[in-house]
C-alpha cells in the first residue's frame, strides 16, 4: 500500500474530529453558559518537538532517525484540546431566580447523582419542596454545601454581587439575609471535564472553598453561549472541504496503485 494513502486517511480522520467538535459547538449555540471546545492540530514538526525528549534513542544517530520516522506521522493530527472559558453575552431576563456570572473562571456548585459538580448555567428554579435547583433538577448549593431552600412566603428574593441571598420578611417591607450561593473559582481550569447537562467534573471539587468576594453575580440575567455561530460555520465549511480533498487524494492513490498492479501483472511473462 502506498504511504500517501495512509497519510490521506490520517488527515481525513483529523478533519472528522474537527467536524464533530464544530458541530457540537453549533448545536449548543443557544445553551446558557456553554463554552466552546477547540482542537489543536499538530504537524510533524510540532509532534516531533513535543516527543523527541521522551524517545528511547539519543539524538543525531541513524537508529534514532529511523525510530522518529516510524513513530511520528508526517500528517496533521489532533494533539490537544481545550475549552474556551471566555464569558458569553449577558441577557437580561428579569427573573429573580436567574443568575449570571460576569467573570471568567467562576462556577456554581450543584449536587448531582454523580456527586458535586460545577456549572455556569444559572437559569434556576424551585422544586416542589422549595429548594433552588437547575433545569435538570439538581440542587444548587450554598457556601456550606447545603441545599438552598425558600418558603412559600418568600415572594421576593434578591442577591448581591457576591451571591448573598436575601428574602422578604412576611408582612413587612424589610429583608433578611438567607443563604449564599456557593461561587467556586477553581485554580486549574484545564482540569475541568465536561460531563453533559452543561456540567463540569473537577477532581478537587470537595476541597473547593466558596469565593465570598467574587463580585461577579448578576441577578435577573443569564449568560449565553460564547460560541460565535458565524465563525463556527466557516470552520465547518473548511473542515468539510478538507475531508473532500483527502477523499480525492485517497481515490487517486488507490487508482494509481491498481493501475500500477495491472500493468505489472500484464507484463509478467510465463
Amino acid at each position: 500500500m502506498q504511504t500517501g494513502y495512509y497519510a490521506a486517511a490520517a488527515g481525513m480522520v483529523t478533519q472528522f474530529n474537527r467536524l464533530n467538535t464544530v458541530a457540537n459547538n453549533l448545536a449548543n449555540v443557544n445553551t446558557n453558559g456553554y463554552k466552546q471546545d477547540n482542537l489543536i492540530t499538530g504537524d510533524f514538526m510540532r509532534v516531533y518537538k513535543n516527543s523527541r525528549d521522551n524517545l528511547p534513542d539519543a539524538n543525531n544517530t541513524s537508529k534514532a532517525s529511523a525510530f522518529y520516522q516510524r513513530a511520528l506521522s508526517g500528517v496533521p493530527r489532533i494533539v490537544d484540546s481545550y475549552t474556551n472559558q471566555q464569558v458569553g453575552t449577558m441577557q437580561k431576563t428579569g427573573n429573580p431566580l436567574d443568575f449570571a456570572l460576569s467573570k471568567e473562571g467562576l462556577f456554581f456548585l450543584v449536587k448531582t447523582p454523580d456527586g458535586l459538580q460545577l456549572t455556569r448555567d444559572g437559569s434556576f428554579t424551585t422544586n416542589t419542596q422549595g429548594d433552588l435547583v437547575t433545569k435538570q433538577g439538581y440542587e444548587v448549593l450554598d457556601r456550606n454545601k447545603q441545599p438552598i431552600h425558600f418558603s412559600l412566603q418568600n415572594s421576593v428574593i434578591t442577591a448581591d454581587k457576591n451571591g448573598q441571598l436575601s428574602v422578604n420578611i412576611p408582612g413587612t417591607s424589610k429583608f433578611a439575609q438567607s443563604s449564599s450561593l456557593f461561587i467556586a473559582a477553581p485554580d486549574n481550569l484545564r482540569a475541568l471535564k465536561k460531563t453533559g447537562d452543561n456540567l463540569y467534573a473537577y477532581s478537587n471539587v470537595k476541597s473547593l472553598k466558596a469565593d465570598t468576594a467574587s463580585n461577579g453575580v448578576k441577578q435577573g440575567f443569564i449568560e449565553k453561549s460564547n460560541v460565535n455561530a458565524v465563525k463556527m460555520m466557516v470552520k465547518l465549511i473548511q473542515a468539510n472541504r478538507m475531508v473532500n480533498m483527502y477523499q480525492k487524494v485517497m481515490t487517486t492513490q488507490m487508482n494509481d496503485l491498481n493501475q500500477d498492479a495491472i500493468n505489472k501483472l500484464a507484463s509478467t511473462k510465463a
